[in-house]
């Protein structure tokens, strides 16, 4: 006969004082541009100078709006894995976390109490002086031989209207770059504001240039857009038809995969772990855990996922591998692991929705009780608080003209669209989920805590059918010739 596990065997939950939430953008279309995020997690795991570090994702799971939800602590770190400061640090992340705050970010961060957490929001790593140091060891990995007699540096940056705080870094970064003497000559230029990348050809006249994207991840700028727009052909294209042909270009990798990142992000995390005190363990979330052990060690079904106990560890496996023999599965056995394989589907599709019910399938996880918690974090991002917190009563649901009314820059236009067409739009994009659209009236009488097989709550419109909305809207628009 099995005992109840306790809060620590079952959940891996220990008293944590302090969680750290690193942000990034991420992406719907392109799985690499979370990568740099997942790796600086693991790092500062590491360092262990907060209990817990936890990522969190614009375009992916756990989203800005749940994250909190995650937190084992009551005090909360959350730092923008940003570039430079602008539309996202200073309007999208506040809004999404509830900071109550919009704007230029002071230097020593913002501080709020949401929801029992005490939260405090940093700069992003971008703007840190130790940057110009990275721009220069990615100039060097591109050309080692560079001089200031025949090399030019662009300092790339994406660049926006929407926010003119945005290129300052850009500007800063290359002035000072400018002055240490070490190029012929050192431009800022931008993706999406003057001055353009594209005119490069105009404006410099070095044989050799080096172009250091002064972005914070691989993805599809640095991948596509930026060589399509230079009419790149590889790390070295050279030009024979501009006004001082010959001239190469040099590409190089972003400076927000650089190893010297981390250096510059612990020293954030450093300096916002002395500002903490530390705070009180999260017993809503400990109950959460403990009920999700509980109901693990008698075997669980989570959505596509069978969880089965063998005394101290859980076999993880897709529900339709059951009864399949061990050496026919790829066995993992680390949380990161399985969280690299079920990013893509059986096809090598990038899922930007881990709800979806396309997860791969022949695999087989085989963790200790203390990783439980983060393999699932990983697999099924927040289900656990949230449908606990509906079990609860105390989910609460955010209905579509809330979230469409919330929506900014290039998404505002979504707030135009009908609830009916919003309809039409989810008919394609939410019949592919697990989850059941509470936001949308739709009835879950009980879940998978409870025993019902893929009976997981959606509490408000994810930003994938955000832009599943925006797109139908362009595209009626387009038709209509407007």
């Amino acid at each position: 006969m099995r005992t109840r596990p306790t809060s620590s065997a079952a959940c891996s939950t220990v008293a944590v004082m302090r969680s750290l939430v690193l942000v990034g953008h991420g992406s719907h279309l392109n799985g690499d541009s979370a990568s740099a995020v997942y790796r600086y997690a693991e790092l500062l795991r590491q360092r262990g100078l907060f209990g817990e570090v936890i990522e969190s994702y614009w375009k992916e799971e756990p989203s800005l709006r749940q994250v909190l939800r995650t937190t084992s602590s009551t005090d909360v770190t959350v730092i923008p894995m940003f570039i430079s400061e602008g539309y996202f640090t200073e309007t999208v992340i506040p809004r999404e976390l509830g900071l109550g705050h919009q704007g230029p970010v002071p230097p020593g961060g913002i501080a709020r109490v949401i929801g029992g957490h005490t939260v405090r929001y940093t700069l992003p790593y971008g703007v840190h002086p130790a940057m110009q140091q990275v721009i220069l060891e990615r100039a060097r990995e591109a050309l080692p031989e560079f001089s200031a007699q025949d090399t030019a540096l662009i300092v790339l940056g994406h660049g926006t209207t929407r926010n003119e705080n945005s290129n300052r870094v850009i500007h800063q970064n290359a002035a000072a770059l400018r002055e240490l003497g070490l190029f012929a000559e050192v431009h800022a230029l931008f993706l999406d504001e003057e001055p353009k990348v594209t005119d490069w050809a105009s404006r410099i006249q070095a044989p050799r240039i080096i172009v250091v994207p002064f972005f914070a991840s691989e993805g599809w700028h640095t991948q596509e857009t930026i060589p399509e727009d230079l009419n790149l052909s590889g790390q070295q294209t050279t030009f024979t038809a501009t006004p001082h042909a010959p001239q190469t270009i040099y590409y190089a990798g972003p400076v927000g995969t650089h190893p010297a990142v981390a250096q510059v992000i612990f020293q954030i995390a450093e300096e916002a772990s002395q500002q903490s005190s530390g705070g009180d363990l999260d017993h809503t979330l400990v109950e959460a855990w403990n009920t999700l052990g509980e109901r693990a060690s008698q075997g669980l079904r989570v959505g596509e996922v069978l969880i089965v106990p063998h005394g101290n560890l859980y076999e993880l496996r897709h529900v339709l591998d059951e009864g399949r023999a061990a050496n026919e599965l790829t066995t993992y056995v680390t949380p990161e692991g399985l969280r690299d394989r079920i990013r893509f589907d059986d096809s090598g599709t990038y899922r930007p929705v881990r709800t979806f019910r396309n997860m791969p399938r022949h695999w087989r996880a085989v963790v200790g009780a203390h990783d439980l918690r983060r393999v699932l974090q990983y697999v099924y991002p927040a289900a656990v608080e949230e449908t606990h917190a509906y079990t609860c009563r105390t989910l609460h649901f955010t209905p579509w003209p809330t979230t469409a009314r919330r929506q900014t820059g290039l998404y505002a236009r979504v707030q135009k669209v009908s609830s009916a067409q919003v309809e039409q739009v989810a008919a394609t994009v939410c019949s592919q989920c697990l989850r059941s659209r509470l936001w949308a009236a739709e009835p879950l009488t009980r879940t998978f805590l409870e025993g019902v097989p893929g009976g997981l709550p959606c509490a408000e419109a994810c930003t994938y059918l955000v832009a599943a909305v925006r797109d139908w809207q362009k595209q009626r628009k387009q038709e209509a010739g407007t």
